[in-house]
């Protein structure tokens, strides 16, 4: 994280070109990114640059230059992070600044972590960055603590280190609220399929649904417990091996609206129908909820909020504020649609097969 105090002299560029066996102007343009440089000198630049601990400084004065942040998303290609995107593009023209996005930069190659993004943004000048959904190696943080660049992590996939600051949505209370309402409707054979099982999200999901059945003394099922990774054919899969079972559930909690889709394809497969045979909540509240048919009772999680006080607490940041706690909630709730209704009393009990 950001820290205050003045920064440890380090070696010159000429000390990194020497190492690396390559002239200062050479060096000079790996460290600001310029892509006329050939692979195998890149690599030889970069190690030193490493190996020395060399300090790339940022080329202007971010009190004085327009405010410019990086935001980082694991895609572009989701109704997710477009949402995300809406939050940020919105704070951002509250608060008179300029974004850069990239996408998928944080990925690893060979156990080292990608330098191409990292030198790119103290070569723009970038004031701080914003993560969302990354999956960031111990060596990119200490190369952002080490370059002393504020950052805020949306949604981060596993628990960020302490100190880190993190923006997401009440998960586990949302897994509560979308098992209470099938309870409420009558349901007792509830199912769950969470998306990655370590990813902090889900587990926080799958955990709210156990909450909920414990307190209604119903003991959770094992076998009613699966995981889809967080994909449509995921999902799918698991769904089918539900059916499957010698008691298949009546309801299902599915961790988020795009698995939804693939429980629904499961059961248009088997010929079963949404709400009649089995009822569905997903969770996020995605466009593609409000398009299924049945429309999708789903626990909305505000991704363009989040997105939003993200980008606020790291302007906070950016100007030398340390927020009060390191991780920010925002609240969850149910949107009650089509997908859910009391269970069919006749409902077979024995497996679903084609």
């Amino acid at each position: 994280m950001a820290r205050g105090g003045s920064v440890t002299t380090g070696p010159t560029l000429a000390v990194v070109a020497r190492e690396a066996g390559v002239s200062v102007p050479t060096a000079s343009k790996v460290v600001n990114g310029r892509e006329d440089v050939a692979p195998e000198t890149r690599r030889r630049v970069t190690e030193a640059l490493d190996r020395l601990g060399y300090v790339r400084r940022p080329r202007f004065d971010a009190a004085k230059a327009p405010g410019l942040v990086d935001l980082v998303v694991h895609s572009l290609d989701s109704s997710w992070s477009g949402a995300v995107l809406h939050g940020v593009e919105e704070a951002a023209y509250d608060t008179g600044l300029e974004v850069v996005v990239s996408a998928g930069l944080t990925r690893t190659r060979a156990g080292h972590p990608d330098r191409d993004w990292l030198d790119k943004l103290t070569a723009r000048g970038s004031a701080g960055v914003l993560f969302n959904l990354a999956e960031l190696t111990p060596a990119q943080y200490a190369w952002l603590d080490q370059h002393r660049v504020p950052f805020v992590m949306i949604d981060p996939v596993h628990e960020p280190p302490p100190g880190v600051v993190s923006v997401g949505a009440a998960n586990w209370q949302g897994g509560v609220t979308a098992t209470e309402h099938l309870l409420s409707l009558g349901h007792e054979r509830i199912a769950v399929i969470g998306g990655y099982r370590r990813k902090m999200c889900s587990s926080a999901r799958v955990s709210g649904y156990r909450s909920a059945l414990a307190t209604a003394g119903i003991p959770h099922r094992p076998e009613y417990i699966r995981y889809g990774s967080f994909s449509e054919d995921g999902a799918h899969r698991r769904m089918l091996e539900l059916l499957s079972l010698p008691e298949p559930p009546t309801a299902v909690f599915v961790c988020s609206d795009k698995m939804a889709l693939g429980v629904y394809q499961a059961l248009t497969e088997r010929e079963l129908s949404v709400p009649d045979d089995i009822s569905v909540v997903g969770f996020d509240d995605l466009p593609e909820a409000r398009w299924t048919r049945p429309s999708l009772t789903t626990v909305r999680q505000p991704l363009s909020e989040m997105a939003s006080t993200a980008l606020h607490l790291l302007v906070r940041m950016m100007a030398g504020d340390r927020p009060e706690s390191t991780r920010t909630e925002l609240s969850t709730r149910l949107v009650h649609r089509s997908s859910t209704a009391p269970p069919d009393q006749n409902a077979p009990t024995a497996p679903h097969r084609p």
